[in-house]
């Protein structure tokens, strides 16, 4: 009964959009717009709570936001983790023990709506800001985003250049939010009319156009190498957005996996990070 529900969910939630945006168009594109914001998982479950408790560091407010940070200490290069959507902190911690044995320097901060953060959405520019702060904060010399972390990473590094982050490692992350929003409307199955008011509100409240925010296009600004790994059968995103911002960025690896998924979450993938991170 719950797996009707849910397949059907979307579309009537769709249909109720496209009926209210006859009467009350600005009111639905707006309700269409923190939907699309609004992450439904990502919060803490009781047993992530031990790994992380043992980690919190300050919260540090961006945005008005209260942003729980952790902290692994260590006398090496000092990282900062994205996550990515409707996950936390928690999903880098195989990897945060391995950097540990590398005695790496290690922040990570948990996005806001997500983990023990603040917040009711989130967007990439909203991201962004938040990244900018920690990286005020805590002045690190590597960022590793994964998913919309990755988006957020080589936008941030569009919006804020920063030459002291040295390196960079993207995760299974999407490019163009032309093709996001085309699966956002194919979901809800929304008329062309709430798009046209949607993309008029992204542009007024963002400054963007949909095909006007490519990561793809962004990630020539890029000017730290960074590595880039993602997943052949990723379900989530395309490969070929990965290739499409590995071609544009100045100084790029690439690693295409093949059964690693879109959490890109094994002992390999963690390798070749750490392999990356030394030379």
């Amino acid at each position: 009964m719950k797996k009707t529900i849910n397949k059907y969910l979307p579309k009537i939630i769709g249909v109720r959009l496209n009926t209210l945006h006859l009467v009350k168009p600005k009111k639905a594109v707006k309700k269409a717009f923190y939907l699309f914001c609004t992450p439904r998982r990502g919060r803490v479950k009781p047993e992530q709570e031990e790994f992380l408790n043992n980690s919190k560091a300050k919260t540090v407010v961006a945005e008005e936001i209260k942003l729980q940070t952790y902290h692994w200490e260590g006398s090496g290069k000092t990282i900062l983790l994205i996550h990515g959507w409707e996950s936390n902190t928690h999903r880098w911690k195989v990897l945060i023990e391995k950097l540990q044995k590398e005695n790496y320097n290690i922040y990570a901060f948990d996005a806001p709506a997500h983990g023990f953060s603040s917040g009711n959405y989130i967007h990439v520019p909203l991201y962004t800001k938040c990244v900018e702060k920690m990286v005020q904060e805590f002045s690190p010399e590597v960022i590793i985003g994964h998913s919309i972390g990755g988006m957020t990473t080589v936008f941030h590094q569009h919006q804020f250049p920063n030459k002291n982050i040295q390196k960079l490692v993207l995760l299974g992350p999407p490019s163009e939010l032309s093709s996001i929003m085309d699966d956002y409307q194919q979901i809800l199955n929304l008329k062309p009319r709430v798009m046209k008011g949607l993309e008029d509100r992204f542009h007024n409240k963002l400054g963007f156009k949909f095909e006007e925010f490519s990561i793809a296009k962004f990630a020539k600004d890029v000017k730290q190498p960074t590595l880039v790994i993602h997943d052949k059968y990723d379900k989530i995103a395309p490969v070929e957005a990965s290739k499409s911002i590995h071609q544009n960025l100045q100084h790029s690896e690439f690693i295409e996996t093949e059964g690693a998924g879109h959490s890109l979450n094994n002992d390999d993938i963690h390798s070749a990070i750490i392999q990356f991170l030394k030379k």
